[in-house]
């Protein structure tokens, strides 16, 4: 989205959510609208606007939202089949099944994601290995609770304008730890 994009978009906002603007400089409606620029710079326009009127359609506040949570809002259409916790758990317990003595194919048939919440095959084997009613209650809170943040952690990272998701990226490769192997 470009400058003329964005103040196209913020005069949509300034038109609903009137109190935002109140007081307001030009100065400081040209400088939102490079900062809504800014932060959106790697997304066409439409993809912005349907995110603006999505959330302006459910929105009963008098104020303009911070920029955040129309990029959330934007991340979160982008990725509608996002999978949930529970279906996340689902991928684990039906690898569980076969999990004491296949547990490196099952560890292997993952998604990613899910592969490094459970961390290596040895982890799906002793996970197999424990009572149901342990696994089905406290492995799978710790997991679900697990995935919930490394799923919010990751739509905040695409969230991110692709130069800083670029250089977050530089930094991360920098730290990365030699792997441990599989566990077995």
């Amino acid at each position: 989205m470009n400058k003329r994009e964005a103040a196209q978009i913020i005069t949509v906002l300034q038109i609903n959510y009137p109190d935002s603007f109140k007081g307001k400089t030009d100065e400081l409606i040209t400088a939102t609208v490079n900062l809504w620029a800014s932060i959106f710079r790697d997304d066409a326009y439409q993809d912005v606007n349907n995110a603006v009127m999505a959330h302006m359609s459910a929105d009963t506040n008098r104020f303009m939202p911070p920029v955040g949570v129309i990029k959330a809002r934007l991340v979160k259409m982008q990725h509608p089949d996002e999978m949930s916790d529970m279906e996340a758990w689902g991928y684990v317990s039906k690898a569980l099944r076969n999990g004491i003595y296949g547990y490196t194919e099952e560890f292997e048939k993952l998604p990613p994601v899910i592969r490094r919440i459970v961390g290596t095959p040895m982890q799906l084997r002793e996970w197999a290995m424990m009572d149901s009613e342990t696994v089905q209650s406290v492995v799978m809170s710790g997991f679900r609770k697990s995935y919930a943040a490394r799923a919010e952690s990751e739509r905040e990272f695409i969230a991110l304008p692709s130069d800083v998701r670029e250089v977050m990226t530089q930094i991360a490769a920098g730290m990365a730890f030699p792997a441990l192997g599989d566990g077995r």
